[in-house]
């Protein structure tokens, strides 16, 4: 990353006003970037999220504005270039952090096609045209005197693979989040954008409030997870910093697991 830009690199960290994202943004922001901090609903967790960014910041040059954003409503979501370019005037890099569980937990026998598509829609449909439309941004642009790449960040789940059948339509919309990441990263390459896949495991956030007791003793014994020990916020923004300084700058279309060492296969 060049430190010696007069402009902050630009990252779009949609549902960035709480859980995950905030703890994303606020990392980002420990490592001297700029924040687009998108929310949908609620104004007041977005900006709680500015001000911790700006606690955690390191440079003058460092901003952090809110972009405010229906991701299932297409014009909705069209309106978040134009907010781009009105905030920061560029984009270096995108983190389609935001995502929604099963509504209703329904066993896959139960599921209704309304929540079916709602959590696609949510999950798969809005970050795949979100990437589209910030790519044809990125690719408008000059290359970027800020970041060694463009770079677009997928924060997908431990569910792409891993069954759940009250939540399959999760897991569905998951499973084509880390597809689609290949398929930006085979198709960008050649504007020389970096597409990769953080994908996150037993983690510490609103979606998971309501197993806690569950996860909990999982999580005692380390059996399931080796680390034994939640996943946060700040060690997805630790994994998705090193994407954005540079460290992996020959590495796209890869899935990262920040797991704790659930992926490993153990006798």
């Amino acid at each position: 990353m060049n430190l010696d830009s007069k402009d902050a690199p630009v990252a779009l960290v949609t549902g960035a006003g709480r859980g995950l994202g905030r703890g994303i943004a606020i990392e980002l922001a420990k490592n001297g970037l700029s924040i687009a901090i998108h929310y949908g609903s609620s104004k007041e967790g977005a900006n709680e999220t500015a001000s911790l960014c700006q606690e955690a910041a390191i440079n003058n040059n460092q901003l952090f504005k809110l972009i405010q954003a229906d991701l299932a409503d297409s014009n909705s979501r069209d309106t978040i270039i134009e907010q781009l370019a009105n905030r920061f005037g560029h984009i270096d890099a995108l983190i389609n952090n935001a995502g929604i569980t099963e509504p209703n937990r329904r066993d896959c026998l139960e599921a209704t096609e309304e929540d079916y598509d709602t959590v696609m829609t949510v999950n798969l449909k809005a970050p795949y045209f979100l990437t589209q439309a910030i790519a044809q941004m990125m690719i408008k642009q000059p290359s970027s005197q800020r970041l060694t790449h463009y770079q677009i960040i997928n924060i997908s789940s431990i569910s792409s693979d891993t069954v759940s059948v009250n939540r399959g339509a999760y897991c569905v919309s998951k499973a084509g989040l880390s597809m689609a990441t290949q398929v930006w990263a085979s198709r960008l390459a050649e504007h020389n954008i970096l597409v990769n896949d953080l994908r996150p495991g037993i983690m510490s956030s609103d979606m998971t409030a309501g197993a806690k007791d569950k996860y909990d003793k999982i999580l005692e014994g380390g059996d399931l997870v080796p680390l034994s020990r939640w996943g946060t916020g700040e060690d997805l923004g630790k994994g998705a910093s090193a994407l954005l300084l540079g460290h992996f700058p020959f590495t796209t279309g890869h899935i990262i697991p920040i797991d704790g060492g659930f992926h490993l296969k153990r006798l």
